[in-house]
């Protein structure tokens, strides 16, 4: 092995030659303080469409976002080829902070979260009435899950001419949720549409649901576009999957978005702490303070009995509350 000395000159320096031709590693990566902003409409296997400006283009994750994720709803910086041109790829670069994340777990032994969409501020979950017959448990976790999102909810009840909503809505009034009732006749003419938009302007709405409740076909005539829409197994009462994949969709006059999601037949919540569902009920809230620690809200030394009690709350706040922490033991079809 050669030594070198003290006094060694630059031509006593051996230099290995870069085979690759590239440039050497650095750990300084790009600011791309000149990326343009785009919004993610869809994801699919790894390509992201996304809006920047009036284009659509296409994208993929640039490597130094490492695991980190875009999902529908997400703001993002994009770099590359922006002409949205056939053929040509930008690269997202950075996933700017999320107002808001809606995620969900396969169930509640599933660690896995899975993010269904970011930076919504409201939550539509649509049931059918009837066929396919409402599930009451699923409604409860979508619920929890749009409060622990700090998501408003929003309950559209289709098919309202095979079933009535009054015994459905029985156990949501003291929950004091906006809801909409629609039937196929009003959804056919546009006035249930229009009832429906009204409570969407301004909004990012993600749109819930059993397969087979309508919500595609809802979303299909408050945006005037046709995706796939299935029908309900007059066997199983089940719906046919149609929509695969999550999409953002601009409502006509430009007041808001919807974001149409997968038909779900579960909704986990084992990412949910049950102490965060409290913050749902602000006329509960503050009569936790003389709660043991660590309460469940479901217990005999609870204090929130006596805040009810008091007459500082109705009952049946109270009890949908316990309702609502529930949920998470138990399946959506107990």
């Amino acid at each position: 092995m050669r030594r070198y000395g003290k006094h060694t000159d630059e031509d006593d320096v051996r230099v290995r030659p870069n085979r690759k031709g590239n440039r050497p590693r650095t750990s300084i990566r790009p600011k791309h303080e000149d990326a343009a902003e785009g919004l993610v409409l869809t994801v699919d296997r790894g390509r992201l469409t996304v809006l920047v400006e009036d284009r659509t283009i296409v994208a993929m994750k640039a490597r130094e976002l490492g695991r980190k994720s875009a999902v529908v709803g997400d703001r993002v910086a994009v770099v590359g080829d922006l002409s949205g041109d056939k053929d040509t790829l930008a690269r997202i670069v950075r996933v700017e902070e999320r107002s808001s994340v809606l995620r969900r777990t396969a169930d509640d032994d599933d660690p896995y979260e899975r993010v269904v969409v970011a930076n919504a501020d409201q939550l539509a979950i649509v049931t059918a009435l009837a066929n396919p017959e409402p599930r009451p448990r699923l409604i409860d976790r979508c619920l929890v899950a749009a409060y622990d999102a700090g998501l408003e909810p929003l309950l559209v009840l289709t098919k309202s001419d095979l079933a009535s909503a009054e015994t459905l809505m029985e156990s949501y009034g003291s929950l004091g949720v906006n809801y909409v009732v629609t039937n196929r006749e009003e959804l056919a003419d546009g006035e249930a549409a229009e009832r429906v938009r009204e409570h969407l302007e301004g909004r990012v709405t993600a749109f819930v649901g059993h397969s087979g409740v309508g919500k595609t076909t809802l979303v299909n005539a408050l945006v005037e576009r046709q995706r796939a829409t299935g029908h309900v197994n007059r066997v199983t009462g089940r719906g046919r999957h149609t929509t695969t994949s999550a999409l953002a969709l601009p409502l006509p006059d430009g007041s808001g978005w919807v974001i149409d999601t997968p038909g779900v037949r579960s909704f986990g919540l084992h990412h949910v702490d049950p102490a965060r569902v409290i913050h749902a009920f602000p006329d509960l809230e503050p009569g936790t303070e003389g709660c043991p620690r660590a309460c469940s809200h479901d217990e005999q030394d609870c204090a929130l009995d006596q805040w009810v009690a008091d007459g500082h709350a109705d009952p049946q706040r109270l009890y949908s509350l316990r309702r609502l922490l529930a949920t998470r033991e138990r399946r959506e079809g107990d």
